[in-house]
């Protein structure tokens, strides 16, 4: 089949080289050129584990790049909206980037003979797709009649998001009529997983549910760890036996420093803004979203109960990617804690292999080090944030570069024998 996919960021760029992998022709549009010259070239604009090998694999081959919109969608059958739908100022979301593509792609949609089925895999609030999509396309004709539309959401995880569309657990595909449905069903053939065909409200709640579970058990998680600290046993110990219950599964029950990237924290906040909207007010969505922000700030306060004042302490923060195995920074914890030490007056020395560059937009001001080591050598004290492998590897030996052995562990990756303190356990 001939796809296009509009928008080259983790989601759009992953289902592009996965579709291309499965043998169908894919175009990837963008607006900004330079990261079309990045793909046309086989490198990947981001991080991602194998995406590099993979886009090579089908560069040239069956995925190939433009920049021109018209020419994408005429010379395709299905298209993908890939674009970003980032969190505004009140915690809604901002819904502009998709308003725009809705109009552009009407536009291109008149001239259009042949049947084209439009298929949103930006993550929207339910309601999104039929009261602010739809009518912009409908511009271009009548949506089951002269195009078709579906709503399609991700479940990939930053840091393995091609293997997770290569090899999901499920497919949700949320149909404005059964033709459209058909052809993104017959799309996905190939898939080995679930295949659940739903309407399109459905498919955008089932995304924003899925992602607010998973964050309520992670700060859930770190409530159990607050008050196991305060007992003196280990919550990870605990967890274990909590996560053997095949009820519930070991998966998110890792106490830390709380959750950040591009989805839990918009994507919660935005189903809060949502439903106080339709006059409910979701409590429990709120103090997730509470717990998480506290979880920062306790890192601080092990510093200060350890150090005393901060001022003019040097404190190796080893770790800005808001998780392994990607250079994303968005709504990291790294980034509250950095902001309380800046305020506290501490001199900050960062580490992280991958995202330095992405947090040096935001923190140009503080101390980047290219290996742990320099990081390390001369602080008062340590913090992890981030479970990169090369942390767990971390030795006495490393350690002792410090002029004040103090280590406060953020996601539990060092090894036992080490001396340091937990977050939360």
């Amino acid at each position: 089949m001939k796809i296009s996919v509009i928008g080259t960021g983790y989601v759009g760029l992953s289902a592009a080289v996965g579709f291309a992998k499965k043998g169908h022709h894919v175009i990837c549009y963008d607006v900004d050129k330079e990261k079309l010259e990045s793909i046309s070239k086989g490198k990947s604009p981001i991080y991602e584990p194998l995406i590099d090998e993979y886009l090579n694999g089908v560069i040239g081959e069956n995925l190939r790049t433009s920049s021109n919109l018209k020419e994408t969608i005429e010379n395709t059958d299905v298209s993908f909206i890939c674009v970003g739908t980032p969190s505004d100022e009140s915690g809604g979301m901002d819904l502009s980037y998709i308003k725009q593509v809705s109009e552009e792609i009407a536009e291109v949609l008149k001239s259009k003979d042949s049947y084209h089925v439009i298929v949103v895999k930006s993550t929207v609030l339910p309601e999104t797709t039929e009261s602010i999509i739809l009518p912009r396309l409908e511009n271009a004709g009548k949506a089951g009649k002269d195009f078709g539309l579906c709503m399609n959401p991700e479940f990939l995880r930053e840091g393995s998001a091609l293997e997770d569309f290569l090899k999901p657990d499920r497919i949700v595909i949320g149909e404005y009529d059964k033709k459209s449905g058909d052809v993104l069903s017959e799309l996905y053939s190939g898939f080995d997983a679930p295949l659940l065909r739903v309407g399109i409200k459905v498919a955008e709640m089932i995304k924003y549910a899925s992602n607010a579970l998973l964050a309520t058990k992670i700060s859930y998680t770190n409530e159990m760890g607050n008050i196991c600290k305060k007992l003196g046993i280990d919550t990870y110990d605990v967890m274990k036996g909590v996560g053997l219950d095949h009820r519930l599964s070991p998966n998110f029950l890792q106490a830390g420093v709380g959750f950040g990237g591009s989805c839990f924290p918009k994507d919660v906040s935005a189903l809060m803004k949502k439903s106080e909207e339709l006059g409910h007010e979701p409590k429990l969505l709120k103090e997730v979203l509470d717990t998480n922000e506290r979880q920062k700030i306790k890192i601080i306060e092990h510093l200060e109960r350890r150090l005393g004042n901060l001022e003019g302490k040097r404190i190796a923060v080893l770790g800005l990617a808001f998780k392994a195995n990607t250079d994303d920074v968005r709504e990291s914890p790294a980034i509250k804690v950095i902001s309380f030490l800046k305020y506290k007056g501490a001199e900050i020395a960062a580490h992280d292999p991958k995202a330095a560059d992405n947090m040096r937009l935001k923190f140009p001001d503080i101390a980047y080090h290219e290996t742990v080591e320099e990081a390390l050598r001369g602080s008062d004290a340590a913090i992890i944030l981030t479970d990169w492998d090369e942390y767990m590897d971390l030795t006495d030996e490393h350690f002792n570069l410090m002029n004040n052995k103090v280590i406060v562990e953020g996601r539990k990756v060092l090894k036992s024998d080490i001396d340091f303190e937990g977050v939360c356990w």
